[in-house]
């Protein structure tokens, strides 16, 4: 069981906006670009890097989609911040 990851992230408010994003993503938009654009986490900077990560300190959801889900394909998950598309590079 992997105990650390490490994932991008947009976070947007609107669910609309997110799956907006999405959908841009399956069409061949940079990640970065888009976080650099779109996202209202500080990580939106550095492209949604969030670098690595422990089991547990992110809030569940996004926890549960950083440990579980399928590496490199954009995921939405909605939590108490907002909407984010993660996308998971690594477990270790």
């Amino acid at each position: 069981m992997a105990r650390t990851a490490a994932a991008l992230h947009i976070l947007v408010k609107h669910k609309e906006l997110a799956e907006d994003l999405l959908k841009q993503l399956e069409k061949g938009a940079k990640f970065q670009t888009l976080a650099k654009k779109h996202s209202t986490c500080p990580s939106g900077k550095k492209g949604g890097s969030l670098g690595e990560f422990t089991k547990g300190t992110m809030v569940p959801q996004f926890d549960k989609v950083a440990f579980t889900a399928e590496m490199l394909t954009p995921h939405l998950v909605k939590t108490k911040f907002g909407w984010h598309i993660i996308k998971v590079l690594y477990r270790t």
